[in-house]
């Protein structure tokens, strides 16, 4: 077999297995969601393709699919999807359907999907059909993404009856309380502060898709998709962030410190009634006792860690692209600290934990280096320590500040200039050029390898 085929070969049997076990993954969650009383991600999305569906990135995974086709193409894939939203809303409002906080569209999207898949599998062949699934793909892990960590979250919450937010607080004593500070500015500039806000935390997801369809934007003409981009990195992050949750649940400061927010938690469930506007006191910590429905979802802080990699991934696009990455983080971060989503030490570890899946993902289209794999190694490392530093030192932390602080800020920091130094020396050094499959030798020929890559990692 010559190498061309060998690593075609190989790429087979890795999505293979990949997609052997994303669908054992999605029958967990749907089994352990059951258990609980709720559909998991599988009952939710075939229920979407009749009933209104949650709110969700539908049209997100439409367009990122929309990347494979030419452009009558995609106006046919819209003009298709919106036409079948505007039947079933008139249906539904003349029966009468229930929809979820006022959302109706989306199964439109999600149908021009599928169809797309259909017409792949009966109307394509050979490396045309790879790719159009491949597009189909994308957009379908786009959506399956938003309902898996909705059953995640669910989970976390029936599982975890007790959280450990006291020992987080304690711990945030290092970098002063953010949260309590950006809490009452927000409280002072309302209600602008507070709309701004939570529209760019509301919409990360929007930003995700408009950057990854840059990256992607030339997939149609070179009928190949880029080594690496943005949607690689947000589905990773979004799949091990909540595993994370489950080892180390905590809510929030608006909930284990506040009057909760979103319809849950509340008062009588809280430490106490303190925040933004009453100091946190030094104290002992201990596991308390919350709700059964507020997800433990702040450690790591996933909008941070998905912030941090629009910001990289905007890096190399033009200006505007660059500003809005750079705005989206400055908010982001803002946002998650302001409403007491998160405490500042949440947000440390995100940065760590989103920098170093960034540097694996490159790392492993690059093919495994010394600096990578050091990279990913001290990345992990340092989101260990800092883990195990919130659960067994937040009392050193707290009333040693102007040490642990500065020891915080020099990890993370750090982690940033490891991953910043070994990007750089590996943009020096390009890897060799794969071609794509229009280019590829015959079963008789070998590749011939082209070091000046045509097509730089995207990003």
């Amino acid at each position: 077999m010559t190498s061309w085929g060998a690593w075609r070969r190989r790429r087979a049997v890795l999505w293979g297995a990949a997609a052997l076990v994303a669908l054992a993954f999605l029958v967990v969650l749907e089994i352990a969601a059951r258990r609980y009383g709720e559909p998991g991600p599988i009952t939710t999305q075939v229920g979407a393709l009749v009933f209104a569906p949650k709110p969700g990135p539908l049209y997100g995974g439409l367009a990122l699919m929309m990347v494979v086709l030419t452009w009558r193409q995609r106006f046919i894939a819209a003009g298709a999807a919106l036409g079948i939203d505007a039947v079933l809303l008139l249906v539904r409002r003349a029966a009468g359907a229930e929809t979820v906080e006022g959302h109706s569209l989306g199964t439109g999207a999600l149908w021009v999907m599928l169809g797309f898949a259909v017409v792949a599998v009966t109307r394509r062949t050979g490396d045309e059909r790879v790719l159009l699934l491949k597009g189909v793909g994308l957009g379908l892990l786009l959506v399956a993404a938003r309902k898996t960590g909705d059953a995640w979250l669910f989970i976390t919450a029936k599982t975890r009856p007790t959280v450990l937010d006291q020992y987080v607080a304690m711990a945030d004593h290092a970098l002063g309380n953010p949260s309590w500070a950006a809490g009452r500015l927000v409280d002072a500039t309302a209600p602008f502060s507070t709309h701004l806000l939570q529209l760019v935390y509301g919409q990360l997801a929007v930003a995700a898709v408009v950057v990854a369809f840059y990256q992607l934007r030339d997939v149609t003409a070179e009928r190949r998709f880029p080594r690496h981009h943005l949607v690689r990195t947000f589905l990773v992050i979004g799949l091990l962030g909540p595993g994370i949750y489950m080892l180390f649940p905590v809510v929030g400061p608006v909930f284990a410190y506040g009057p909760g927010a979103s319809g849950t938690g509340g008062v009588e469930w809280a430490t106490a009634n303190l925040w933004p506007h009453t100091s946190l006191p030094v104290s002992t910590p201990v596991p308390m006792t919350y709700d059964g429905i507020t997800p433990r979802n702040c450690m790591p802080s996933l909008h941070t860690a998905w912030a941090v990699a629009i910001f990289v991934h905007t890096r190399r696009a033009p200006r505007l692209l660059r500003f809005a990455g750079t705005f989206w983080l400055i908010v982001t971060l803002a946002a998650t600290l302001g409403f007491g989503y998160h405490y500042g030490v949440d947000l440390v570890a995100g940065v760590v934990f989103a920098l170093t899946i960034e540097a694996a993902l490159r790392a492993q289209e690059r093919g495994w280096d010394r600096p990578g794999v050091r990279l990913v190694a001290y990345g992990t490392a340092v989101f260990a320590a800092l883990l195990v530093s919130y659960r067994y030192l937040p009392m050193e932390m707290a009333t040693l500040p102007e040490v642990a602080g500065p020891l915080l800020v020099l990890a993370m920091t750090s982690v940033i200039y490891g991953y910043v130094r070994v990007t750089r020396s590996w943009a020096t050094r390009p890897i060799a050029y794969v071609p794509s499959p229009a280019e590829a030798p015959d079963d008789h020929e070998s590749p011939e390898p082209d070091t000046a890559r045509r097509d730089a990692v995207a990003g």
